[in-house]
């Protein structure tokens, strides 16, 4: 048999090509079973203690109520401890969040632990624990609404620009940049504030072992530090984690050695996407910015 350089070299080439294609092929297996990992909520086979960061500014999230709610039905899962770093978020985030681990609440103890900040809507959130723990720097507190607006009226006048708004009535669209805010509208959204502010501090109540007299002479907006909190009832204790598992051994009877798992929302982004979003959110006046509804956030620039 005579010798063919030619197909020689087409041997070596598609040798080189299977095993491209071989190394392409566990490659995907490879990233399917992790994202088949990353995209669920819970992959517990044995007791455990869920773990759940909550961070940023507080938004509706259904993938996260999908957990919580995971969380609660799942018998694996003795305890939920929920560690809050967040200076707030939309009063309706805050309300979605308490109430989806109220939910988690019926069924096994929730323990929060306060990070660097766990104020306005994040401390409607920590609230919903059974036992709250801030550390003795932790800011907390705020408790209240804001509506922030602005008018433009005076520059648009020095440019030349006369806006034109034709309503339904003289309520619609208030407050608003393009004209001045009169009496009618200021006590309008006043009311709506004050509404807010009410449902918040009926919310403190029914979760701390405070009355609402003491509840309002904390509720001026203000913020405190997990030192002061505590001395005033908004937080039971000084602790983080370490003091959660405690409590728990000590109060719900859940054994020390049962693991402590992190668990996180379904994934719907691919990693880079994820990268680029996380360092899109890292500025609170650019979130700030994107929000809908009342805000429930403390910030010393807001």
């Amino acid at each position: 048999m005579s010798f063919d350089p030619d197909a020689l070299i087409d041997r070596r080439r598609l040798k080189r090509k299977l095993r491209w294609w071989q190394a392409a092929t566990l490659v995907a297996v490879a990233l399917t079973i992790i994202a088949g990992l990353q995209a669920s909520d819970l992959l517990l086979e044995r007791d455990t203690v869920a773990r759940l960061r909550i961070g940023g500014l507080i938004v509706e999230d259904p993938r996260r109520d999908a957990l919580l709610a995971e969380i609660a039905r799942d018998a694996s899962v003795r305890a939920l401890i929920v560690h809050v770093d967040s200076p707030g978020g939309t009063v309706v985030g805050g309300e979605d969040l308490y109430r989806s681990l109220l939910v988690v609440g019926e069924k096994k103890p929730v323990v929060t632990v306060m990070g660097t900040v766990a104020a306005s809507a994040a401390y409607m959130t920590a609230v919903a624990g059974d036992r709250v723990y801030a550390r003795e720097g932790t800011i907390t507190g705020s408790i209240g609404v804001l509506f922030q607006t602005v008018d433009v009226t005076s520059l648009l006048d020095k440019l030349g620009v006369k806006p034109t708004s034709l309503k339904s009535g003289p309520l619609k669209a208030v407050p608003s940049p393009t004209e001045p805010l009169t009496e009618e509208a200021r006590a309008a959204t006043q009311a709506l504030v004050a509404d807010l502010f009410d449902f918040f501090v009926d919310l403190v109540v029914e979760r701390r072992p405070l009355n609402r007299d003491q509840v309002l002479q904390l509720a001026d907006g203000r913020v405190y530090t997990g030192r002061q909190a505590v001395k005033n009832g908004l937080v039971d204790a000084i602790g983080g984690e370490t003091a959660a598992r405690d409590w728990l051994t000590a109060e719900k009877e859940i054994p020390r050695d049962i693991p402590t798992v992190t668990v996180q929302p379904k994934a719907e982004r691919s990693g880079l996407s994820e990268v680029f979003s996380s360092l899109t959110e890292k500025s609170l006046i650019s979130n700030a910015l994107t929000l809908d509804g009342l805000l429930s956030v403390w910030h010393p620039d807001l």
